[in-house]
């Protein structure tokens, strides 16, 4: 089909006054497109070319100088010439063989007429020729752009634009998108398909510039699809050993001007949709009501065979000022990754996302609690070290995860349970936890710490030690803290402190001084040390 809207060197053989021409040199260039004709007498032509155009000439200004033949055609091909016509003649008898074997070296056809032509009848026809090819397709592209776009109309249209593509190319043709899901056709190439998807996510998100691209020795024709200023995606030819044209670049281009009207769409929606979903799931969450139908809307996956949880990730913004209407379009950015993520990991979500914070509530089996929670841990881990989403996810995460709940009405517990979560883990006082589940004595100390209750307690188990400590500028919290947790074993605890076991022993005296001399039976000590994690809970 690209034959009929470009001129190549082979073609013109075809043309009557061709019928006497011969190939001398350069037959593997016989595949280059002529833009323009030109006729050239001077050994100096500089700037007087710009690629593409075939040379007619009778060589006047170059028969008697090798050097300057030479010059001539290394010009040509520098400045990528389609070929050189040479008219056997008075000027003209035989091409040098150091001339053929650049020609042939560099697949520049240089061609010889074995009989006087006219150049203005040559420079007339090609011209022509040239011309109402040029015209043709444009009205070729005039009605590919509107195949195209009667194509994204329908459903499924993305698929039918590649089916539509690989009916002018007979190439595998591939859709690949920032986000969501990528596309192929013919289907049962899907080793392009996965060769390009590796391509793209190795990129850390970077924009793609290259027209071309070389894979494992796979070309392919690359036309970025973009719209509202970013881009959503590759649209991708695989041209097999096959020099691309422009006429790939053009009906390319049109091609993915459709796709991207397709998403513009899809877009809309998904933002409609996000919107409405997530003022719902804050409903859930804040404890507020809501009806039967928003619940099959949203949740279309609840019922009594499913278990819930709630996942919060804390984020910190950018320090950039980022406009009211690019949070917006942050926002359904994360909801859409968030909700892909979560998927991929065997979840159904639904999800609510703002500045500072995404929530998502997860439903699951509920006969694999286990699983879920092994399936949370592992997305965390994926969610944390993900470093292409800075914009999406800032540079700073903190996640916690809720109990299991079968009912949604009882959301509202898990999601003030992964919020405390959160709290813990951007504290310095525990080791980073993913569940309410794993938060151990906490579950107790949260609740007294909102009461009120907790410095009582402290104070009741600790008091004597921090007054000491404040009034003497003492080491006794420390040492109870660190002996306590090493088992009460002396030797250990002297090592960690950095101190001689008898300044240990010392310490321990006072401490059971102040403690009274019981501090270490069972009960007490288990007090004692509830009271030291209430102590850091506080001052954190």
């Amino acid at each position: 089909m690209m034959n009929e809207f470009t001129l190549k060197m082979k073609d013109i053989f075809k043309r009557e006054h061709f019928k006497h021409a011969k190939v001398l040199a350069g037959s593997g260039g016989l595949d280059r497109v002529i833009r323009w004709v030109h006729v050239l007498e001077v050994e100096d032509f500089g700037s007087l070319i710009h690629g593409g155009e075939l040379i007619l000439t009778t060589g006047v200004g170059l028969h008697l100088d090798f050097s300057a033949q030479l010059k001539f055609v290394r010009q040509l091909i520098a400045s990528n010439a389609a070929g050189i016509c040479i008219e056997r003649g008075p000027y003209f008898q035989e091409i040098h063989p150091e001339i053929l074997e650049l020609a042939d070296k560099n697949d520049f056809p240089i061609i010889m007429f074995e009989e006087t032509v006219k150049f203005v009848d040559i420079t007339q026809e090609l011209h022509s020729l040239i011309i109402n090819r040029h015209h043709d397709l444009l009205r070729y592209l005039d009605t590919s752009s509107r195949k195209f776009i009667e194509l994204s109309m329908s459903s499924n249209g993305i698929l039918k634009i590649l089916h539509e593509l690989f009916d002018y190319f007979h190439r595998t043709v591939i859709f690949v998108p920032i986000q969501g899901k990528s596309f192929h056709y013919p289907t049962d190439q899907k080793h392009f398909h996965d060769l390009l998807l590796d391509y793209f996510q190795s990129a850390d998100g970077e924009t793609i510039s290259q027209r071309l691209l070389s894979i494992e020795n796979e070309s392919f024709v690359c036309m970025p699809v973009e719209g509202l200023g970013q881009t959503w995606g590759y649209l991708c030819l695989h041209t097999a050993d096959e020099a691309p044209e422009e006429f790939h670049f053009l009906i390319l281009d049109r091609a993915a001007l459709a796709i991207a009207q397709i998403l513009l769409r899809n877009r809309t929606i998904e933002e409609r949709k996000q919107h409405s979903e997530d003022k719902f799931v804050r409903a859930i969450l804040q404890g507020r009501e809501y009806d039967t139908e928003e619940l099959i809307n949203h949740l279309p996956f609840a019922g009594p065979d499913m278990g819930y949880r709630v996942f919060v990730m804390e984020i910190q913004p950018p320090d950039r000022m980022i406009s009211e209407e690019e949070w917006e379009d942050i926002k359904l950015q994360r909801s859409l990754m968030i909700r892909a993520t979560f998927k991929r990991f065997g979840f159904f979500p639904a999800v609510s996302a703002t500045k500072e914070e995404i929530a998502v509530i997860a439903a699951f089996p509920a006969v694999a609690p286990d699983k879920a929670k092994d399936m949370f841990s592992r997305l965390a881990r994926h969610l944390i070290q993900t470093k292409d989403q800075k914009v999406l996810l800032g540079t700073n995460r903190t996640y916690g995860v809720g109990r299991e709940y079968s009912q949604i009405n009882q959301l509202a517990k898990s999601y003030a349970e992964a919020k405390e979560v959160v709290a813990l883990n951007t504290s310095a006082i525990v080791e980073k936890m993913i569940t309410y589940d794993d938060i151990g004595v906490y579950r107790l100390l949260l609740p007294l710490k909102k009461s009120g209750e907790l410095p009582t307690y402290v104070n009741d188990y600790l008091g004597p030690i921090l007054t000491y400590d404040s009034q003497n500028d003492s080491h006794l919290y420390e040492t109870i803290k660190v002996y306590l947790a090493c088992g009460a074993s002396k030797k250990e605890a002297a090592e960690q402190l950095f101190i001689v076991r008898q300044t240990l022993y010392h310490r321990l005296e006072k401490i059971e001084q102040l403690l009274g001399k019981n501090f270490m039976d069972a009960n007490r000590r288990i007090a004692i040390e509830t009271a030291i994690k209430a102590y850091e809970l506080i001052n954190e």
